[in-house]
């Protein structure tokens, strides 16, 4: 499976023999557990485990919430009222379900910034990267549907604030929009729609990771240093790597175990914290609520979209050249599906030849700049669209787009790298040998 050299299944029984000449399933979860990881990594590559198991949960308690579920606009909120308050644990399935989301986004979000800080998207491994982000919009479309289908008021206004986006994009706009709400508003057929997509996404996005973990695992993982495994022999390889079990499945397994107790604590105790209250209220078409606002893992992006207003010159400026086409709404379409799309073209942005951001001085200042940007852009999503904020938002923008397209390749050219260790043993030695009577000791998992 992985281009490292390490040792295969060998089948000895002749059941195994049998069964493996016909379908290796053996072979293939033996490679996958046993495959050599670097020794060196860190607490951040937990996140992929905590992604696997709030997938397989969220397709659970879907699948439990899908039986009680009814997608009328007529009886989709009596429905969810249904099951919080007459099925069996119904309210704690929706609860684990509805928060299960949060933990996705807090996880995948981690995830994108230790693989931006430490080059996880640099050769050979772009086309991961490129499936992660495609995992990362699916979810995203995902959540969005799924927030719909309570049917409240904050359902429905957002729904219709979002497709509307769709009807911003010229030419194709108005069509392109009463395709995805089934009709010229949001009403029954919307929602049937988005029921069905949703139910339908997350089996895509189990697809999807399984292709991104057969891809990590054929170009090997990245680790804190980004220096590769050596390859030349068997020998070597070991010095750089242990096996994925026991070492990190158990060091995976602990860290979930501590997220989940507190995941389990904001069910239990706190499970409409990052909920909208107006979502309680049955969706009303003939009542627009005060402030509209998303969940707040779109909050960023939701930030971009409403920053380039008439009254910003980059905008003025496109709407002339293209003799109105490009008007503001419609630019902040671009600048919120832009936000995203350099981060999928980010390997090929950032023009560096060191991989990972522990050996680099100034891109650490710009990195950790923009994980302070994103929240910042998180806190502005929730704001009004009014003074200051507007102009805040519009600067945090600028930034975000800054960052990829212009400071990410510049350092590639100015910036003076630290020198990195030779190999992965290098840096382990350095970060786990202690001194004992004088003489190093490396201090390593017991067996």
């Amino acid at each position: 499976m992985s281009g490292i050299p390490h040792d295969h299944y060998k089948p000895n029984s002749d059941g195994e023999k049998w069964l493996h000449s016909r379908l290796p399933i053996v072979g293939l979860l033996y490679d996958t557990l046993m495959i050599p990881t670097p020794k060196n990594l860190n607490w951040m590559w937990i996140w992929g485990i905590v992604l696997t198991f709030t997938l397989a949960l969220q397709i659970i308690t879907g699948i439990v919430l899908v039986m009680h579920y009814t997608p009328d606009v007529d009886m989709a909120f009596a429905s969810v009222e249904h099951i919080m308050r007459n099925v069996n644990g119904g309210h704690m399935i929706r609860y684990i379900h509805m928060n299960g989301a949060s933990l996705f986004f807090i996880a995948v979000y981690a995830h994108i910034f230790r693989s931006l800080y430490y080059g996880s998207y640099k050769a050979p491994r772009e086309v991961t990267w490129i499936i992660g982000i495609l995992i990362y919009l699916l979810m995203m479309a995902t959540a969005f549907m799924g927030y719909v289908l309570p049917w409240g008021q904050m359902s429905f206004w957002g729904a219709t604030v979002i497709t509307g986006l769709f009807g911003a994009i010229p030419f194709v706009g108005e069509g392109l929009q009463t395709f995805l709400l089934g009709g010229p508003a949001v009403d029954n057929a919307t929602l049937t729609r988005f029921f069905s997509l949703h139910y339908l996404f997350p089996f895509l996005i189990t697809g999807l990771v399984i292709v991104h973990i057969w891809a990590f695992h054929t170009t090997g993982n990245n680790n804190p240093t980004g220096v590769e495994v050596r390859r030349g022999s068997k020998e070597e390889a070991q010095k750089d790597t242990l096996p994925f079990w026991p070492y990190f499945v158990i060091k995976d397994l602990f860290a979930l175990a501590v997220i989940l107790a507190v995941f389990f604590a904001v069910v239990g105790f706190m499970p409409n914290y990052l909920g909208h209250p107006d979502n309680y209220i049955e969706a009303n078409p003939l009542a627009t609520p005060a402030h509209i606002v998303p969940e707040w893992y779109f909050l960023p992006f939701y930030a971009i979209l409403r920053a380039f207003t008439s009254e910003v010159w980059v905008v003025q400026i496109a709407s002339f050249i293209t003799g109105g086409i490009i008007d503001a709404k419609f630019f902040g379409v671009l600048a919120m599906f832009g936000s995203i799309a350099v981060l999928a073209v980010v390997p090929w942005l950032d023009t560096s030849t060191v991989r990972s951001g522990r050996y680099r001085p100034m891109f650490k200042w710009w990195f950790w700049l923009l994980v302070v940007d994103f929240f910042a852009l998180m806190w502005l999503g929730a704001m009004p669209a009014e003074e200051p904020y507007a102009t805040f938002s519009l600067i945090a923008s600028a930034y975000w787009f800054a960052y990829f397209l212009v400071i990410l390749p510049l350092l590639g050219v100015i910036e003076k790298p630290l020198p990195q260790p030779a190999t992965i043993e290098e840096d382990y030695e350095a970060h786990y040998a202690k001194n004992v009577g004088g003489t190093k000791t490396i201090v390593e998992p017991a067996e």
